[in-house]
């Protein structure tokens, strides 16, 4: 079993003066849930290297069980520092794709040219395809083989606009995820604000926030058990 997670590689939130990245704990949570299925995991980033950390997803009342999981581990330390390029991936190496969140990736991998092909054969070929918080904001520009954004009719999912409005981020990010995905067609619905919520429709994985890392995770392993299984 082996899994593709893709991190952006964006460091500056608008033209706040502020950093952004990647967050800890979508990152963290999934990556454990999948390492403790002995799942083989590979690490890319559009620019390769480390990818560069939400400094908020860092602060003290961020921390989870996963994230501290990953202070004491210097092998996930190490494979975060040493992220592949993302042009290098082959989709056809891997059986699914998962995307952490952070804000970062409204910048990079929704416009990221490597990223949406990738998207792209993922979707083709039926491999399961799954996204976290802001992380569904990278199919912003995917299309189905039959041309249609990837998401129009689907059942999806993504941080709301009142979660953006109530970080004071809703001026700053190039786009809102929940308006971009019903702007392309998504069947979008969402659970209260901060709350643990995951939509599947097929192969195509997405949850509200971070409170729904875990639980994307294990609906993606569970997808790819069923269709080994199947």
């Amino acid at each position: 079993m082996k899994i593709l997670m893709v991190l952006t590689s964006h460091d500056q939130l608008g033209d706040t003066g502020k950093k952004t990245g990647f967050w800890l704990e979508e990152f963290a949570a999934p990556y454990y849930v999948f390492i403790d299925a002995k799942a083989q995991v590979t690490l890319a980033s559009p620019k390769g290297g480390q990818p560069p950390l939400d400094p908020k997803s860092d602060e003290a009342d961020a921390q989870t069980d996963a994230t501290r999981r990953f202070r004491g581990d210097t092998t996930a330390q190490k494979a975060l520092a040493t992220t592949v390029p993302l042009g290098e991936v082959d989709p056809y190496d891997f059986d699914a794709v998962f995307y952490p969140g952070g804000h970062g990736p409204l910048w990079d991998l929704a416009e990221d040219k490597d990223s949406i092909t990738l998207l792209e054969a993922f979707y083709a070929s039926n491999k399961p395809i799954a996204a976290v918080c802001h992380a569904p904001g990278v199919l912003k520009n995917v299309t189905a083989p039959d041309g249609h954004p990837v998401v129009k009719g689907k059942r999806v999912t993504g941080f709301t606009n009142s979660e953006e409005d109530a970080v004071g981020l809703t001026k700053v990010v190039p786009f809102l995820v929940e308006d971009m995905l019903k702007a392309k067609g998504g069947q979008y619905s969402k659970a209260g604000d901060w709350a643990s919520y995951v939509v599947e429709d097929g192969h195509l994985i997405t949850g509200q926030n971070p409170a729904s890392s875990d639980a994307v995770a294990e609906a993606l392993l569970k997808r790819l058990g069923q269709e080994q299984n199947g």
